[in-house]
């Protein structure tokens, strides 16, 4: 669900959430987060961009050096055989930046493992309010239908057994009014039956993206460990072709790594502006997907004091019901069951049915507080 209560965005969060923002024609753009607004599209493409330019830059400044490696030697003095100038320094510059990019790859190996467990994390606590959701609906499913056949099978019973005493058949029809009452008050509370979002399939659609995701990052963090270690091979044999075919594979690595690098910058940044007040973006969202009342979602998404529980009320009401049930039911087994032995077989069936209704009401209390969906 919403953020969980006490809930603080970290350091990385405030910081990339405060970077300044603007669109295509560098106008500022608010740091909240709106993915519907043009205008921060734009903000996170120039983001993205600047990864671009970052690209750019470097095969610039590789295509200038090697230019200048390979056209602007000094004339050499006929018959004589020196090395090529520069050749350790390319080397040792060669092997700094190769152990530079592991240490890079390591890092990402990292951070791929670190976003694969926050989006596990999601998709948990999706399976978790899922299940809650529908535990809810389930257990009030079972009792309305349980108080309706109680109606229609032993209080019709007991109604026809004591005919003959019309104070107990007004009891008895005070019984069956506090039922209906009671199944009338619970429908109301499986809020989620008819909504049409299911946090079941947005895991699984979140899981789904994920593994792919997860896929693709590492066979490029792989690709470019690849890279990396035959070049350092091609450079501790003097193996030319090795180098040169790593080199021309190195350039497809950095294309690669410049592009995923500027998809995680939009995706951090984005993030961030969502990750530093994340209920007021998904409680809109859900009330439109939904249709759901605010009251509802304020008191799952927030769960703090500042708001009550909008089924608190039917709830009392409901739990008052069933008390009533109870005593009126203990009041004709003592007055009934002596004058008319065949009301005890009713009577015994209605008080199981209603000690097996208030367990289930009790534990439909415990899953409608706002807490039972942010455990998960």
């Amino acid at each position: 669900m919403g953020a969980p209560p006490g809930y603080r965005p970290s350091a990385w969060v405030h910081l990339l959430h405060q970077l300044p923002r603007a669109d295509f024609q560098l106008r500022p753009v608010p740091s909240g987060f709106a993915p519907q607004e043009q205008e921060y599209q734009q903000a996170l493409l120039l983001v993205a961009a600047l990864a671009g330019l970052g690209l750019g830059l470097s095969l610039i400044f590789i295509a200038v050096y090697l230019i200048r490696f390979c056209c602007c030697r000094p004339p050499e003095a006929p018959g004589t055989k020196s090395p090529p100038p520069g050749g350790g320094c390319v080397t040792w510059s060669c092997i700094a930046a190769l152990l530079v990019g592991c240490a890079g790859i390591g890092i990402g190996f990292y951070g791929n493992s670190e976003t694969s467990d926050g989006v596990s994390q999601l998709s948990s606590a999706l399976l978790h309010a899922n299940h809650t959701l529908s535990a809810i609906d389930h257990l009030v499913l079972e009792m309305v239908e349980r108080l309706g056949e109680a109606v229609r099978t032993e209080l019709t019973t007991l109604e026809e057994v004591l005919t003959q005493r019309t104070e107990l058949v007004a009891a008895t029809r005070g019984a069956r009014r506090q039922a209906e009452a009671v199944a009338q008050q619970l429908q109301g509370l499986a809020f989620w039956r008819d909504v049409p979002l299911s946090p079941l399939q947005v895991a699984e659609d979140v899981s789904f993206v994920e593994e792919y995701r997860w896929l693709a990052y590492i066979l490029l963090l792989l690709l470019e460990l690849l890279v990396c270690l035959f070049t350092l091979l091609g450079l501790a044999k003097q193996s030319k072709w090795l180098v040169v075919v790593m080199t021309v594979m190195s350039l497809l690595v950095l294309i690669l790594s410049w592009g995923s690098m500027g998809l995680e910058a939009a995706t951090a940044v984005g993030l961030s502006d969502f990750c530093s007040s994340p209920d007021t973006y998904v409680l809109n969202l859900t009330q439109e997907e939904t249709g759901l009342g605010s009251d509802i979602l304020s008191y799952y998404f927030l769960c703090n004091q500042a708001v009550s529980n909008p089924f608190q009320q039917r709830l009392t009401l409901s739990q008052r019901a069933l008390a009533n049930i109870h005593s009126q039911l203990q009041g004709l087994e003592r007055e009934a069951v002596p004058q008319f032995p065949s009301a005890q077989k009713p009577l015994l069936s209605l008080e199981e049915t209603m000690n097996v209704t208030e367990g289930n009401f009790h534990q439909l209390v415990a899953l409608l507080h706002c807490r039972g969906l942010h455990k998960g």
